[in-house]
């Protein structure tokens, strides 16, 4: 008999600064929040940073879904369970569910990674992770986020990418670009779709933003929601990402 993924949880308080100002936890902490949790349960399981770092291999994120389900404001005690629902040669998906006090679901993450060697190239994932998380092999592809392109009417920003925004990796961290993708439907008026209970943001990364980068990004509504491209100087895409409602708020989808 298969057994059930290995899961790990840490608790999480909502600090002052992790709110907007409704004070209610903005998405993006939430993959923050998701990241700590993965990295908690890989290093108690003996693959900490320095075990990583001697082998020269790195996790990079390569698609993300984060779902908030219920509000959950300043204050809020929640605890994150994470678990490697399957992976495949070279990439894992990882699920973390936030409950909130009462033990209620208040919030999931659905994260794709991509393990790299030391010349950025995707590599085999170690034999050794296999009997201590025990994951299944996938039965489901990546995940990803089709976008036709963007309308005429499409509104189109510019912007560069600030010192704050890199992660020790010197990209922009995957969860900054859940704070773009809203920051562009504040800006076209849409500030509703970033607070709305529940909702859901799907990211898939073409290419990490460096230190510096000129970006630009087009944004555009759907039939419920928004679509969000990004690309670099040189128009090379980035970013393809949807923020739309969550048709069922336990969903895996």
């Amino acid at each position: 008999m298969a057994r059930a993924p290995d899961t790990c949880s840490a608790p999480y308080r909502v600090r002052f600064d992790e709110a907007g100002p409704d004070g209610l936890l903005r998405t993006s902490v939430l993959l923050r929040y998701a990241q700590d949790v993965a990295w908690h349960h890989s290093a108690t399981r003996g693959f900490d940073r320095a075990w990583y770092a001697e082998r020269g291999l790195a996790w990079l994120v390569r698609a993300a879904e984060v779902a908030v389900v219920a509000p959950i404001a300043v204050g809020s005690e929640l605890v994150g369970t994470t678990r490697v629902v399957g992976w495949r040669r070279v990439w894992a998906r990882r699920r973390t569910e936030f409950h909130d006090a009462a033990g209620s679901l208040a919030a999931w993450t659905q994260i794709e990674w991509v393990l790299l060697d030391a010349r950025g190239a995707p590599t085999r994932i170690p034999a050794e992770f296999e009997p201590v998380f025990g994951a299944p092999t996938a039965t489901f592809g990546l995940a990803r986020v089709a976008l036709g392109e963007p309308p005429s009417d499409a509104r189109q920003f510019q912007f560069t990418v600030r010192p704050h925004e890199l992660d020790p990796m010197a990209h922009v961290n995957n969860a900054v670009y859940a704070d773009w993708l809203e920051e562009a439907a504040i800006e076209v008026g849409d500030a509703g779709a970033t607070r709305a209970i529940p909702r859901l943001a799907r990211l898939e990364f073409a290419a990490p933003a460096d230190a510096g980068a000129r970006l630009t990004a087009d944004a555009w509504p759907m039939a419920s929601g928004w679509s969000y491209r990004l690309r670099d100087g040189m128009g090379h895409e980035l970013l393809r990402a949807r923020l739309e409602p969550v048709t069922s708020p336990g969903s895996q989808a």
